[in-house]
C-alpha cells in the first residue's frame, strides 16, 4: 500500500486539500496522512478517511513523530505556502525525511524560484519576492539532501474544475495559470508512475488565459 504524507493542507481549497480528494477518488488503496493546524478541519479530513494530525510543520518532534508513522517507504508532498518561515518549515520536513529514511518528496514552490528568478517581472520580484526567495532555498535544501525528488513550480494559482490539460516544463521560460485541482493531479500522477527524476518544472495549463 503506497502512503503518502502531506504538509501544507488548508481548508481553503488549496492543492494540499485537493491532493487529499484527489487520492481519495483516483488511488484509493493509498494511506494519506495530512498535517493540518485547525482541529475542526481535521475532523471533516478524518471523516472521509484521511489520517490527520493537528500541528504546524516548524514543528520538529511531530514532523518526526509523521515521518516515522508514515514509514520508510512513504512519499512526501510539501505545497507550504509562501508566508514566513516557509524554508524553515521545509528544512524541518526535510532533515526529519532523511532521519526516517524516507527516500521521496514532491515540493511545491512557485514560478520564479531557482532558476526562473530572471524571468519575474520587477513588479512580481517586489511583490512575491520574499516568498519566492524562502521557496527557492528550501528547494536547494531539497536538491542537496539525499531525497530522490521532484520540483514543482505553478504558474498563477485559481480555483476551478480538473481540465486535464496541466503540462511540465524543463528548462523552458513560460508563463500561465493553473487550476490548484490539476495541480493536484499532476503530483499524484507522478508519484503513481514514479516520476520523481532530481528535477525540477514549471507547470502551467496552456488551455487557461489570462484575463484582460
Amino acid at each position: 500500500m503506497k502512503t503518502i504524507l502531506v504538509f501544507g493542507v488548508s481548508p481553503k481549497l488549496g492543492t494540499g486539500y485537493q491532493i487529499c480528494q484527489l487520492v481519495k477518488q483516483c488511488q484509493p488503496s493509498w494511506r494519506c496522512i495530512a498535517l493540518v493546524r485547525d482541529e475542526t478541519f481535521a475532523k471533516q479530513l478524518t471523516e472521509q478517511g484521511i489520517e490527520c494530525h493537528v500541528g504546524d510543520a516548524t514543528d520538529s518532534s511531530m514532523v518526526s513523530q509523521l515521518c516515522a508513522l508514515a514509514g520508510s517507504d512513504a512519499t512526501i508532498i510539501s505545497t507550504l505556502g509562501g508566508e514566513t518561515g516557509n524554508y524553515l518549515a521545509q528544512r524541518i520536513i526535510i532533515d526529519c525525511a532523511e532521519q526516517a529514511n524516507i527516500k521521496q518528496m514532491v515540493l511545491v514552490t512557485s514560478l520564479g524560484c531557482g532558476d526562473t528568478w530572471p524571468t519575474l517581472s520587477l513588479r512580481a520580484k517586489q511583490a512575491f519576492g520574499h516568498a519566492v526567495r524562502e521557496k527557492s532555498l528550501a528547494e536547494v535544501w531539497l536538491q542537496t539532501s539525499t531525497l530522490q525528488y521532484l520540483i514543482l513550480r505553478p504558474g498563477g494559482l485559481q480555483n476551478g474544475e480538473l481540465t486535464g490539460n496541466a503540462k511540465c516544463y524543463f528548462q523552458q521560460e513560460v508563463h500561465g495559470l493553473i487550476h490548484r485541482i490539476d495541480l493536484a493531479k499532476v503530483i499524484i500522477d507522478k508519484i503513481a508512475h514514479q516520476q520523481l527524476d532530481n528535477k525540477a518544472y514549471t507547470v502551467i495549463d496552456p488551455s487557461l488565459k489570462f484575463e484582460h
